[in-house]
């Protein structure tokens, strides 16, 4: 006689079946002893074998803070709430990475004009002729007074510029 697939997979299954089932003894009404995986409500109970371990996630730490003790007392999620809890955390993460984009753009472009306002002092100080066009379109070159009023504006922008924040 050859055994079907389907009866050995059918016969499997019954088998996991009973052995993930929590198992009771006690006594019925003509005092004989009876085993099953449900009690009838009124009678004395011997519990034979505890419960299998539910597949529940690790409770959560106790510094997650208010949340986790609200959540805790209600029970597991809905698969509603799991979901908006999902995307709760992905609008946090979205905006945290955000927060942390633009905060190193303004990094670079502090960085940027630090470099630009210290060229702009070595320029000056280099002691070469400075050429300036003024409202016309006419070129004329600083004197030593303006020469030191831009040295100075130079040195005070390096320093708004280049200073740690």
């Amino acid at each position: 006689m050859k055994i079907q697939p389907r009866f050995f997979a059918f016969a499997l299954c019954l088998a996991m079946a009973a052995a993930s089932a929590q198992s009771y003894r006690w006594i019925d009404k003509d005092g004989k002893v009876v085993y099953g995986d449900v009690p009838p409500p009124g009678v004395k109970v011997t519990t034979l074998r505890p419960a299998p371990p539910s597949a529940a996630p690790p409770a959560a730490p106790a510094a997650a803070g208010k949340d986790a003790a609200k959540d805790a007392k209600k029970g597991p999620l809905t698969p509603a709430e799991q979901e908006q809890a999902f995307r709760k955390r992905k609008l946090e993460e979205e905006d945290a990475r955000k927060k942390q984009e633009e905060a190193l753009a303004a990094e670079q472009g502090r960085k940027q004009n630090c470099d630009r306002a210290q060229e702009n002092v070595r320029q000056i100080e280099s002691g070469q002729r400075i050429a300036r066009t003024d409202a016309k379109g006419e070129r004329y070159y600083l004197d030593d007074d303006q020469r030191g009023t831009e040295l100075a504006n130079a040195r005070k922008a390096a320093a708004d510029w280049c200073s740690s924040k």
